[in-house]
């Protein structure tokens, strides 16, 4: 075989290897845009996930006229519909309508909103009366919606009791606990990361600690993510009393990230030209001087990649947050206890695909999160790129 082909052969397999790369990559891509695409909305990004079911009280407005419009209720000002489920939703509203100064059982404002599904209004129990109504039908819906007009224009109440249902299957709850865990994660895990990759850089001297220190780092990198899980369910969990919390979460994540954090702050530490420190301690400063005010100020746009790449493996981390952090679809209203416990837009793909097979509402959720990864990679070449520019002027 001669030189020529053998050349060949290899710039074909390095050819052959990029493209292939790119083509795994637009395959996934691909697959979770057009799986996911149909999910996308702007309930499915705005709304809670569960339903939430209210009693509130309302003024009747008197004496507003009619506007002939199918479904209009002119004393609640709403125009009602019957959906696919069979229940009845607000499918208009009017600016003036008396649902917007609603109060719930405690007395607070609690607006009623279009697209809200209505259960019961005074009286009339609505669900009992559309149950028989098919929602394929126009003409079946239209009967059923102007019975139960005639039905709540008969109502003499000068207020009325609603039973209100907010539809949920939107991912606020998990959107805001992902930033919750990213924003705890890193106030733990970048001091500790950051100041080990100080003292390995500036303060250790080589030897059997220097060593000890970077073979745990080493390792620690290398354990799969369930080991710390099951890490994180035991101690913080069970033997620290934290049940499954945000905090247990944070902390568990926190020790995943440390590797990724010191070794990438290491490198750019070790970036810094040793001249800088000398010529730092040569006017006389310390060497905590030398390292807070020149060479932590120079390693910046690298500490800067470290925290965007640790928020990366927050938002794509599951397996370690399902043993801690819980799967509940709330937003956590405490760091630990009862109330405290929420899942990220990572674990409720893993749960929406594992127990309700909903492969829509995951990939949707899957194309949230690519967008999340590719604004993180622009900022971190943004904002690097400006910290080399600002450090070359």
């Amino acid at each position: 075989m001669s030189r020529k082909t053998k050349d060949s052969i290899v710039k074909g397999l390095i050819y052959g290897s990029a493209g292939f790369t790119v083509f795994i990559l637009v395959v996934i891509i691909g697959f979770i845009v057009v799986k996911g695409l149909p999910g996308i909305s702007f309930d499915f990004l705005t709304r809670n996930y569960e339903d939430k079911t209210t009693y509130v009280n309302s003024q009747v407005a008197a004496d507003m006229p009619d506007n002939g419009q199918e479904g209009y209720i002119p004393s609640l000002g709403i125009t009602l519909n019957i959906n696919k489920d069979k229940k009845v939703y607000i499918s208009d509203m009017d600016k003036t309508s008396p649902l917007k100064d609603a109060l719930n059982q405690k007395k607070e404002a609690y607006p009623i909103e279009k697209k809200d599904i209505l259960s019961k209004i005074g009286s009339i129990n609505v669900d009992t009366l559309v149950k028989e109504t098919d929602p394929e039908n126009p003409e079946a819906v239209k009967a059923a919606v102007a019975d139960l007009k005639t039905q709540i224009q008969g109502l003499k109440d000068s207020s009325l009791k609603i039973k209100v249902v907010r539809p949920g299957g939107g991912i606020v709850p998990m959107l805001v606990t992902t930033l919750y865990m990213i924003g705890l994660s890193l106030l733990i895990a970048a001091p500790i990361g950051i100041l080990s990759a100080v003292y390995l850089i500036e303060y250790a001297k080589p030897g059997k600690l220097m060593r000890t220190i970077h073979f745990a780092i080493e390792n620690l990198a290398g354990i799969p993510s369930i080991i710390y899980g099951l890490f994180g369910s035991l101690f913080f969990v069970k033997i620290c009393g934290l049940q499954y919390s945000l905090l247990a979460g944070a902390l568990t994540l926190s020790i995943i990230l440390l590797p990724t954090i010191i070794t990438t702050t290491e490198e750019a530490l070790k970036a810094i030209p040793r001249t800088y420190r000398e010529s730092s301690l040569g006017l006389g400063a310390t060497r905590l001087q030398t390292v807070s005010r020149v060479v932590l100020p120079n390693a910046l746009p690298g500490i800067l990649v470290a925290v965007l790449l640790s928020i990366g493996r927050i938002v794509g981390e599951s397996a370690a947050l399902l043993l801690t952090a819980g799967t509940v679809a709330q937003i956590p209203g405490a760091l630990f206890g009862n109330s405290a416990s929420g899942a990220t837009l990572t674990i409720k793909m893993y749960t929406l695909m594992k127990e309700e097979n909903d492969l829509t509402t995951a990939c949707a959720i899957g194309i949230v999160l690519l967008v999340i990864i590719i604004v993180l990679n622009f900022a971190s070449k943004v904002v690097t790129k400006k910290l080399l520019s600002k450090k070359g002027e």
